[in-house]
């Protein structure tokens, strides 16, 4: 009679595999693009960082710009908005949807300290970009040194 080595790990892992591949087959990807609109989605964020400021980018594809609103509180950027679901159409057979609609909110704590009162944001063609002045503080300064002879 040969040992087998027991691994439990890897008999959760087969297990969770084999569940998930049982859920595949009854649960077709039609059964998740039907609740869309109900889902919450959240925009990705790009942040960046100079000597003078920081930078953040989104992305908010088929948002209107009235309806983003930005807030700066305790050094937290918070852009929140929602993205509005098109009309149905009643002559329209939907095979398939996909897209997500509704609210969203992104709240994250900034690298440096900024100057709330002169922050400026541009929204075009779907691309939301915030310029934040980082504070006098938080500026890079280079102190020149004067080296003596010894």
């Amino acid at each position: 009679m040969a040992l087998t080595r027991w691994r439990p790990l890897r008999d959760f892992l087969d297990i969770r595999d084999e569940i998930d591949r049982i859920f595949d087959t009854f649960l077709p990807a039609r059964f998740e693009s039907e609740y869309p609109a109900t889902t919450t989605w959240v925009p990705r964020v790009d942040v960046a960082e100079t000597d003078t400021e920081v930078v953040v980018t989104t992305e908010l594809p088929g948002v209107d710009r009235k309806d983003v609103k930005l807030s700066i509180e305790d050094n937290v950027l918070t852009i929140s908005g929602e993205k509005k679901q098109e009309k149905e159409a009643k002559d329209k057979n939907y095979h398939c949807v996909e897209r997500r609609y509704g609210a969203f909110r992104r709240s994250f704590t900034l690298p440096v300290r900024i100057q709330a009162n002169k922050v400026k944001a541009t929204f075009k063609d779907g691309i939301l970009t915030i310029n934040l002045p980082k504070a006098e503080e938080a500026k890079t300064k280079e102190i020149p040194i004067e080296i003596q002879a010894s």
